[in-house]
């Protein structure tokens, strides 16, 4: 069999895991709005159905970020490093568990009251997953690396307004009237949803490195 021939009989099998991705982050996507609605509800039955929707999404992530871990150890011939997709599936599946994370302490904790702060995140967190969404779909063919580039400059600087967010929030929290309890609700909600921006500050480092070494 001629080396051409060969290659061909590996070369498809890597591209499976630009659609695992692009799984991941789509998913990825439907957590944002779903926490961003839920974040606007003013009902709070409804905010509650929405919150726990969140789980399901996490779940699906859960067996995706599976695949791509059986595929990474069934294939000879990655994309691009296998380090690079074992740290990219991971701090994707970490955003995932993150929202949920804090979808689960908004329900657990009763915290009724979405004050300005969460909203702000919730409004953050939205912007960096739809630019990591870019970014991940961008990883298919990198044509478009000036978008791909931008979009993780922007999810960088991103979770530079999610570190002011949080810092504004403690502030406000322990400069007000609020009851011990309700703060510690608060800054724990808080911290959780600043890691997110931290995780999905990791995915796009790692997109980077992997423009880095491949272009």
């Amino acid at each position: 069999m001629a080396f051409g021939s060969f290659m061909k009989i590996f070369l498809p099998k890597d591209r499976v895991f630009y659609g695992l991705f692009e799984e991941v982050s789509s998913n990825l996507t439907h957590m944002t709005d779903l926490f961003s609605s839920a974040v606007k509800e003013q009902d709070i039955t409804k905010r509650n159905t929405l919150l726990k929707g969140l789980e399901e999404w996490e779940h699906k992530n859960d067996e995706v970020t599976h695949k791509i871990f059986i595929e990474l150890g069934r294939n000879f011939i990655t994309p691009f490093d296998r380090e690079d997709i074992h740290y990219l599936a991971t701090s994707l599946d970490d955003v995932a568990d993150f929202i949920w994370g804090a979808g689960k302490r908004m329900m657990n904790y009763y915290i009724d009251d979405i004050d300005e702060t969460t909203h702000e995140f919730a409004s953050i967190i939205n912007r960096s997953i739809k630019a990591l969404n870019k970014a991940v779909y961008g990883l298919r063919d990198m044509k478009d690396l000036r978008s791909l580039t931008e979009a993780c400059v922007l999810i960088n600087s991103l979770e530079n307004e999610g570190d002011d967010a949080l810092d504004k929030g403690m502030m406000q929290l322990f400069t007000s009237n609020t009851n011990a309890v309700e703060i510690i609700k608060k800054k724990d909600l808080y911290q959780m949803l600043e890691i997110v921006t931290d995780k999905c500050e990791d995915a796009a480092n790692v997109i980077e490195s992997i423009i880095i070494k491949y272009v």
